[in-house]
């Protein structure tokens, strides 16, 4: 069985897409959070690293915000706001999922790995027949990472794409996240969040003549 892996390993082999207990000190004012009281251990090996080291992200996540309160998706966007006139980046202004419980799930003290983007081959595919075969991200771990790697790196992850995650809504419609930029100009920039409404009873036809 390989050995563990240390951070200075980890960061010999990600580079740039660690964001460690350095990148989480260094940004931590910027993104409004606490530091972990202790610095979990990397729970994978070199090689697994190095398999995924061009495409994702390696990132520690951390369970509270500057106030000690949950870090979650909303504590996120009441930090981020939702105007890009006033700061960037920003959460997309809505606010149909306020009172959803997905939003206020916390994030753990613990490190993931994340996809950079999109599988070419899951775009536009039904994400209920497809779900099993991906581990899908929560959607709290897709924020932390979308903003914790703009300041590291200055670049927006999924910048015009959406991807699934693994929370559903109270009526268990599944929750997509993502396309910070909209490249019609319609709509304003913001990290978004939305749902995937499944066809139901209570969805039908009208007429008029």
């Amino acid at each position: 069985m390989e050995r563990g892996t240390s951070i200075e390993e980890a960061k010999e082999i990600f580079g740039k897409g660690l964001i460690g207990p350095d990148e989480l000190l260094k940004y931590s004012k910027q993104m409004g959070v606490n530091m972990p009281a202790k610095i979990p251990n990397i729970p994978y090996n070199l090689s697994e690293l190095r398999e995924r080291s061009e495409d994702y992200l390696l990132i520690l996540g951390t369970s509270t915000i500057s106030s000690g309160d949950p870090l979650s998706l909303l504590s996120l966007r009441t930090h981020f706001g939702v105007d890009p006139n006033v700061s960037e980046p920003c959460f997309y202004n809505q606010d149909w999922y306020l009172n959803e419980k997905f939003m206020t799930d916390q994030l753990s003290n613990d490190w993931y790995i994340i996809r950079k983007s999109v599988f070419q081959d899951s775009r536009a595919q039904n994400p209920e027949q497809m779900s099993d075969d991906f581990n899908l991200p929560s959607a709290v771990q897709c924020a932390f990472a979308f903003f914790m790697n703009f300041f590291n790196t200055g670049e927006y992850l999924w910048r015009h794409d959406f991807v699934w995650c693994n929370d559903k809504d109270h009526n268990g419609d599944r929750i997509y996240v993502g396309k910070y930029h909209d490249i019609t100009g319609i709509n304003n920039n913001g990290f978004s969040i939305h749902r995937h409404l499944a066809l139901r009873q209570w969805y039908g036809f009208i007429d008029t003549i």
